[in-house]
This record gives structure tokens, sequence and C-alpha cells, in this order.
């Protein structure tokens, strides 16, 4: 049986891959795709490009909502929905048979309170606030009305409209996806809901992800000049590194995924990827040790030469050639991190909710958890997230989280 905390730590990993990972697990086309997906969204806030992009809420728990059509019935769920046997709820001793505490609370509030938008299908969002959750908060000395979810703290003005419908209200949805279908299993997912077709009702804060005021933005000629630069850049490195060692790669998933797992433990530790030769050689080294600790746990020999022979298969992989391209993959990746985070601050002028971290000596400014840049021309969809701080702020220990009791806000 779950509850709150397990749930959401078990699904933090689960939204879309980053888009500079997609280097380490796309191949050529997904690379590709990468660096293209970075200059439409360039197009876009310049206004040359049709397409629009999402905020990623911090909220917590991904929830599902809507009509079941094997039955007609409503029901509220968590990413089992797409389970083989699908697990939905429809009853709160539904709810209850499968979850407990926080996460079992939430469930039944949505599936109390939701019914009443009216939704046609099936819609998926982030799980804000329920009762109890909503706060008056002083922040430098100005008062928000603020809720906390997961690890960013979300803060209105006290005396604007907004926080006078949030602390009306009983629970806090923003809504992402819907989804199209005749059975869960056949489902296809498209991005954004109509929200304003929901029926209103003073009980639930309805809000869609989008970004509504993109024609707004403008690149100044020097943030241009940047963006323009690190994406010709990576052009340029894309173009020397391997397609062989890209498709080694993109087929080779456990070493892609040990890769990430490396990488990430730099982001934890707020430590910027340096020189990309010594990262490699590191990376050689570290899945050495990681390899090696599970050989020491073997308690006969059959079991440590299986883990040694694994360990020598995976290292087959760093010929000359590969740890070259290797090298080059990582300074791509830093190149479209630079272009990234450019185009994020330019996004981040299009808040209109304060966002921060909490800690224990009080709060601290931070900015979205992400975005999602959506292509209407190409369909396609990719996360752009400036991982050095959100991602830290997740694993922080000096971050208190929204499910953490004591450092409830």
């Amino acid at each position: 049986m779950e509850n709150f905390k397990t749930h959401i730590t078990e699904n933090k990993n689960t939204h879309m891959t980053h888009i500079e990972d997609k280097v380490i697990y796309g191949g050529v086309k997904g690379t590709r795709q990468a660096i293209m997906a970075l200059r439409s969204l360039r197009d876009m806030l310049k206004g040359e490009h049709n397409g629009s992009v999402s905020v990623k809420w911090d909220g917590a728990p991904a929830i599902f909502a809507g009509i079941d059509p094997s039955d007609g019935k409503f029901f509220v769920a968590k990413k089992g929905i797409f389970n083989k046997n699908p697990k939905v709820y429809k009853t709160p001793e539904d709810v209850d048979a499968d979850t407990k505490g926080d996460l079992a609370d939430k469930l039944k509030v949505a599936l109390k309170e939701l019914p009443a938008l009216g939704i046609k299908g099936v819609v998926q969002g982030d799980f804000l606030y329920g009762p109890g959750d909503v706060k008056t908060t002083k922040i430098d000395g100005e008062s928000y009305v603020t809720f906390h979810p997961n690890t960013i703290v979300y803060a209105v003005p006290s005396r604007s409209p907004g926080a006078a419908s949030i602390k009306k209200s009983k629970i806090g949805i923003v809504w992402h996806t819907t989804y199209k279908g005749n059975t869960f299993s056949s489902m296809r997912a498209s991005y954004g809901v109509q929200v304003s077709k929901f029926k209103p009702t003073r009980a639930v804060w309805s809000q869609d992800a989008m970004l509504r005021d993109l024609t707004n933005v403008t690149m100044t000629k020097r943030e241009t000049e940047e963006v323009n630069e690190y994406l010709s850049q990576a052009g340029k490195i894309f173009n020397k590194i391997s397609g062989t060692t890209l498709k080694q790669l993109e087929a080779n998933k456990e070493l892609s995924s040990l890769i990430e797992t490396y990488n990430n433990s730099f982001v934890r530790s707020g430590t910027v990827i340096g020189n990309t030769r010594g990262h490699v050689s590191g990376l050689i080294k570290w899945i050495g040790q990681r390899y090696q600790k599970e050989i020491d746990k073997r308690k006969t020999e059959k079991g440590k030469d299986a883990q040694q022979k694994k360990l020598d298969a995976i290292l087959v992989f760093f010929s000359t050639q590969n740890r070259k391209s290797l090298e080059q993959m990582f300074e791509l990746q830093k190149v479209m991190v630079l272009a990234k985070l450019k185009l994020i601050n330019i996004l981040n002028k299009l808040a209109k909710i304060k966002t921060f971290v909490k800690t224990q000596n009080g709060y601290k400014v931070t900015g979205e958890e992400g975005y999602v840049a959506i292509d209407k021309l190409g369909g396609d969809a990719v996360k752009i997230v400036d991982r050095m701080e959100f991602s830290y702020n997740n694993f922080s220990k000096d971050i208190l989280k929204g499910w953490d009791k004591p450092g409830r806000n």
C-alpha cells in the first residue's frame, strides 16, 4: 500500500527526457531533434515559428480524471491507469484499498470535487493543493497566499483576485494533457487541456499549463546573438561526433542509463562538468567501481564471474574512437544547456505566480520547474528544465519539501 511520500518519490523521474539527454539516448536522430527543438523554441520566442510553451508545474501527485470508456463512470487515477489491468478509483473505498495517508486524502477529495467540472474524456494534471494546504505567508515583508505541493512554493499576492479564488476553493489542479480513445490502453495523448470548457465550480481552482503571452516576449539583440552562437556551436560539435558511436549508445540502454546516473551525480552536488576528457575517464573509473561492488557482494565464483562479464561487456564500448566521441557528446550537452538556460531566463519573465523554495532559514527565490515546448508543425514536445537549480533543489536535504510535514509552509 502506497503513501504520498513514497508515491511521488517513485514517480519523480517518470517524466519526459531532459532535452540534452537526447544526446545520450536518442542516437543520431534524437540528437538532431534536440538541437532543432532548441532552434524551434528560439524561433517561437522571436515570433517566427508556430508553436506553444507550457509551464511544468511542480505539483504532486500526478492525477488523471474523467470518464471510464468501459462503463461511463467518473474516476480518478494515478499512473496505474495505463497498467495492463488499469487501476482507477471510482469510490472512496477503491482509494482506501490501494493507498493511505496524504495520498489517499488527496485522491478522495479529487473524487468528490472533480465531477462538478463536467470533464469529457480523460485529462491529466498535477495536484497543487487540497484542504488545509493553502496558507497565508509573509515573504520578504509581503503577504502571499501560498501552496507547497512538492519542492517549489507557489505564492500569489494576498490582495489579488487570484488569491481570493484560491482561498475559496478546496482543491487546486493544473491540467496539461488530454487523452482520447475507446479503452485506456489505446488512448492517445495530446498536449493541452481546454479548461475553458469545464463547468465553473468554486470548489476547484483549475488551470491549464499554457503560457499565454508568448507574442509579448522580445529577445534583446544580445540575447539573440548569444543563443544563436550556442546553437551554431552545437551544430558544429554534432557534425564531429561519430554516428556509429551515437547508434551504439542508443542501442546500449544499460550503458546510456549508467552515463545518465553518473551525470546526475554532478547535478545533485551542484557541480558543473568541466574538462570532458577527464569526465570520460571519471565515468569509466566509476563504472568499474560500481561493478566491483557487485562482484564483491557475490558469494560464489559463478556469481562473481557473471558480474565481471557484465563489466567487460560494458567496457568494450570505450574504444579510442568512442571515447573521443563521448567527449564531444558531453561538450554538445554543455553548449545545449547554455542555450537552454538563456531561453529559460526569457520564459521566466512571463511568470504570473512567484516561486520560492523553503529552507530552514526562510524562503529563497527560484524559477519555475521548467517548460515544455510544443512544436505545432512537427507535433514534438521536449522538456526544458534548469537542472542545476531545480534538480539540485529537488535532491537537496537543505530544501524543505511540501510533503515533509515539519516543512509545510
